[in-house]
């Protein structure tokens, strides 16, 4: 199980959001880059990056801060990015510049042959980013649920040859009251891909329950309050991840 820092990025800064309302940010950092190598430091395997003004406008907004952190990082691991990616020609521009992985979100539901023509243009390199309440998909920055199914979205994104899908649930999201498990379980069940859970994670119990659901296909979590506002000890929830994980016989 990996355990991935989350850095989310607002005009150049390193925020964290509750339930996605961008007048709700805490600031972290103003060094996007020097925060990426902090989490490097601390024996990161993978980093998560949002542009939060991109996923909100519809494009990148954040390439500086963007490019300062991979050069912070400098190909020692990967690193996975989203917010405000709509065409195949900025796909291109992040892969080449040193991004490992592209997130899909929005547009993975609003225009589907999009991610379809990305997942054949760039294979082995595009997640989607599923964001759900009670079951069903957000889009524009969590602003609109829609009718959408999470499973069936991702069953239909598995055919298209996405890597893995990031499952956010937006009611616990930056709230730090734990994950919700049920919902990742019933999707990570259900899909071939793997899932990667992302929200609510608070502390080592909840990292000691997403390794609980490892053999369900859940290979990863997503966290950034927790470990920004200290009640989770990135280091030590790496560790515990790495000890269960061993323990099974993998």
């Amino acid at each position: 199980m990996l355990i991935i820092p989350a850095i989310d990025l607002k005009d150049g800064h390193c925020v964290r959001l509750k339930q996605g309302i961008m007048e709700d940010a805490t600031v972290f950092s103003d060094n996007p880059g020097e925060m990426a190598a902090h989490w490097l430091d601390q024996g990161a395997r993978r980093l998560h990056l949002v542009d939060l003004n991109g996923a909100f406008a519809g494009k990148p907004k954040n390439k500086s801060a963007i490019r300062k952190i991979v050069q912070a990082i400098d190909s020692q691991i990967p690193i996975q990015l989203g917010g405000g990616i709509r065409d195949l020609d900025t796909i291109e521009n992040y892969l080449d510049e040193g991004v490992s992985y592209i997130i899909i979100g929005t547009a993975a539901v609003k225009i589907p042959g999009f991610l379809h023509d990305a997942c054949n243009a760039f294979p082995g390199h595009i997640l989607v980013g599923l964001d759900a309440k009670e079951g069903k998909v957000a889009v524009d920055g969590w602003s609109k649920v829609t009718g959408h199914d999470v499973v069936d979205l991702a069953l239909k994104f598995e055919d298209y040859g996405v890597e893995a899908i990031i499952y956010t649930d937006i009611g616990r999201d930056g709230m730090l009251n734990g994950v919700n498990i049920g919902a990742t379980v019933d999707l990570a069940s259900k899909l071939s891909i793997p899932v990667i859970a992302s929200g609510g994670i608070t502390n080592l119990e909840d990292v000691r329950t997403l390794c609980s659901i490892e053999t369900e296909g859940v290979i990863g979590a997503i966290t950034g309050r927790a470990i920004y506002e200290g009640t989770l000890d990135f280091k030590a929830a790496q560790a515990l991840a790495d000890e269960l994980h061993q323990n099974v016989g993998f």
